[in-house]
């Protein structure tokens, strides 16, 4: 049975706090100034194992129930970690196999955080027994809201017990020799595994040159990804357990990274009770890319809302260059997230560090604890929303009728297979249909290939270059039963053991597609070849639109697909670029195929016109950076418009209703004008038994 959240009245609104870094005086004062703010949540204990357990048998709580106590008393809810986020000193040096290995075969020594060897049994056997013991002190406690397990997992490790633990894991996934040579292709370069002891890692030692995303048998590496995957989550779980047996009903989570390669949320997504995660963007205008870790989480557990348990206030401390967020950005971030099903908005750090890596990373509380500062007015202002909108949203889900496939399993495979394209890169292919969705003021799910898809309209699966278990049929039925396809070059390739489909490309999909791929061309960065766009059914004196394609272009044969749009260069000039089949017959659904790197605005038209049909095109979709997702609840619509553009905007109310921030009334219509970073949220209002 999942655990699930208790009631609130209001999104929980605070983040990760380490009092146990500064003087009790300076917590009565942060306890001041997270009130004038409206935090009423607080993360504690995330790094607490060194000062919590100073020896194998030796505990001090005292620390951690002073804090708690203390917080507890100040009517705030509590997120408590299990505090293994970072090994402490004395284990790495009383046990120095807890250290990592890595990708060149080295033995780390003690330092850093994530340093943990996964399949380590010391580190298996302590970190769970912390978990427990901790849960056993505090579980009582009123104030503790959710369970923190971990922290942003990650990273990989390469050390015999690691290699141990890999051989279990392949034996339980194949059974047999037999079967794993065949996986993984062995009879290639005399790799015939006679012995599971023969097998290794694979590392910059074994089979890898010139990194991890070199590999002369992807097979292997692929399953080592896998299993690597699944060895964090085996710590997860064992913290999970040791906590259950003392609390069975309080939620538990760990804090995921969105579109982070090295572990597969997917895989984990069933032993959480929420998601959440902790959105760090790599420059200032990522609000796209944003947009798509949030569907991504929220899709995690079915569509479920999650949490942002981390974002700056301000700055960043981890990059070469670290901008600050201007006025206004940190609450229209903020505001994105809830529009895309966030259920509760917290910072990292809520008082700034005075030493080590983070020192500078952004806070509420700066290193002089001021409250007149720029970042705190807008995080007391953001708290005032908030606080305002109290629970008008909480559990409210997203109508989407679009779904988009992301599949780590595609993911790590193209990225790693020689004979492709190096430069092609898996999570811009993706973001690239995903933006011209958002740009068109569409609501998306993103969700994994296992995902039920007979509720959507419209299924995009870009760049699926891996076809597992039932997924062809899946997708070939959105199709004959009406729906819309829409999938890219170096799809269908390969099985779930990396090995090519003995067919024509795109394999499995053929037939849903209507074409094979009898070449595949690669193109450095740079090199571009003109594809002809025109509309499907189009006459031929119709006028059409040239896009860029690049980096790979398929050589296309239809067979049974119509040609939307074809390269204009080349010994393969007007031949197919893009193609759209019926599967079920005119009339019936649609599956559009894209066989090249098309650029922004190529990949646009192909979605206005792939899913135009469906009705589903937002009313600002033609407004630059102006976005509108909707949540529901209870048969209660509620809009949200975010201006992300450097101007301001003014557009015509798309329904009647109420901006929950302002109680302003909005009847259908009315010009709104919003200044850069302003966002509405337009509860709209029943129109004939239903909203509008």
């Amino acid at each position: 049975m999942t655990a699930t959240l208790p009631p609130t009245t209001s999104t929980p609104y605070g983040g990760d706090y380490n009092p146990e870094q500064w003087p009790r005086p300076v917590w009565d004062e942060d306890a001041a100034a997270f009130g004038a703010a409206s935090i009423d949540t607080v993360t504690l204990g995330v790094f607490a194992w060194s000062y919590v357990q100073t020896g194998e048998d030796a505990y001090d709580f005292s620390r951690l129930d002073e804090i708690i106590e203390a917080v507890s008393a100040q009517g705030r809810q509590i997120v408590l970690a299990t505090a293994t986020g970072a090994l402490p000193p004395w284990l790495a040096h009383q046990h120095p196999e807890v250290t990592r290995t890595d990708f060149e075969g080295r033995r780390h020594v003690y330092g850093q955080r994530q340093n943990a060897c996964p399949s380590s049994p010391v580190f298996q056997r302590l970190s769970a027994s912390l978990a427990g013991r901790i849960a056993e002190r505090y579980a009582a406690n009123p104030a503790i809201i959710a369970w923190h397990i971990g922290n942003e997992y990650g990273g990989s490790c390469y050390c015999e017990n690691c290699a141990v633990a890999f051989r279990v894991w392949l034996q339980a996934r194949y059974g047999t020799l037999t079967a794993l040579n065949d996986a993984w292709n062995t009879i290639f370069w005399s790799h015939l595994f006679s012995d599971w002891d023969h097998i290794v890692p694979p590392n910059a030692l074994s089979e890898h040159w010139r990194g991890p995303d070199h590999t002369a048998f992807q097979g292997i590496t692929l399953d080592y990804n896998r299993f690597m995957s699944d060895a964090m989550l085996r710590n997860y779980t064992d913290e999970l357990a040791a906590i259950r047996r003392v609390d069975p009903s309080r939620p538990a989570t760990t804090n995921f990274m969105g579109m982070y390669r090295p572990v597969d949320y997917h895989r984990w997504a069933e032993h959480l009770d929420f998601a959440s995660w902790d959105n760090y963007p790599p420059g200032p205008r990522e609000h796209v890319r944003m947009a798509f870790a949030h569907d991504l989480m929220r899709g995690l557990k079915g569509g479920a809302p999650f949490w942002v348990m981390e974002q700056t206030p301000t700055i960043t401390a981890s990059r070469d260059v670290n901008p600050v967020k201007r006025p206004g950005v940190m609450g229209l971030w903020s505001w994105q997230s809830v529009a895309h099903g966030a259920d509760a908005v917290l910072f990292f750090q809520l008082r700034q560090s005075r030493g080590a890596c983070e020192k500078y990373h952004g806070a509420v509380l700066d290193h002089a604890g001021r409250t007149n500062t720029r970042a705190f007015r807008e995080v007391a202002a953001l708290g005032a929303q908030l606080r305002r909108l109290g629970d008008a949203v909480l559990g409210a889900r997203t109508p989407a009728r679009v779904a988009v496939l992301f599949d780590w399993d595609s993911w790590w495979a193209v990225e790693m297979t020689d004979g492709l394209n190096r430069h092609v890169r898996y999570p811009q292919v993706v973001l690239s249909y995903y933006r011209a969705l958002w740009q068109a003021g569409i609501d998306v799910d993103v969700v994994p290939v296992t995902a039920e898809l007979t509720g959507y309209d419209a299924v995009f699966a870009p760049l699926l270059h891996m076809v597992k278990g039932d997924l062809a049929a899946r997708l070939t039925a959105v199709a004959t039963r009406g729906g819309t396809v829409v999938s890219t070059f170096l799809t269908g390739r390969v099985n779930e053991s990396d090995n090519a489909f003995l067919a024509d490309a795109p394999g499995p999909l053929a037939g849903l597609f209507g074409l094979r791929v009898e070449e595949t061309d690669s193109q450095e960065p740079g090199v571009t070849n003109p594809v002809t766009l025109r509309a499907p059914d189009a006459p031929d004196d119709a006028d059409s639109v040239v896009a860029g394609g690049s980096q790979i272009m398929e050589i296309v044969v239809p067979e049974g697909a119509d040609v939307i749009g074809t390269y204009g260069a080349d010994f393969y000039a007007g031949t197919p670029a893009v193609t759209r089949h019926r599967p079920g017959g005119v009339g019936r659904g649609e599956a559009w195929y894209v066989a090249t790197v098309l650029d922004d605005d190529g990949v646009a038209w192909v979605v206005r016109n792939a899913v135009g049909r469906h009705g589903l095109v937002g009313p600002y979709a033609d407004l630059t950076d102006l976005e509108m997702t909707v949540r529901t609840r209870a048969g209660e619509r509620t809009a949200f418009l975010l201006n992300h553009s450097l101007d301001a905007v003014e557009v015509p109310a798309h329904a009647s209703g109420t901006d929950l921030l302002t109680g302003r009334r909005i009847e259908r219509g009315d010009l709104l004008r919003l200044e850069p970073t302003d966002v509405v949220v337009l509860r709209e209002d029943h129109i004939d038994g239903g909203s509008r």
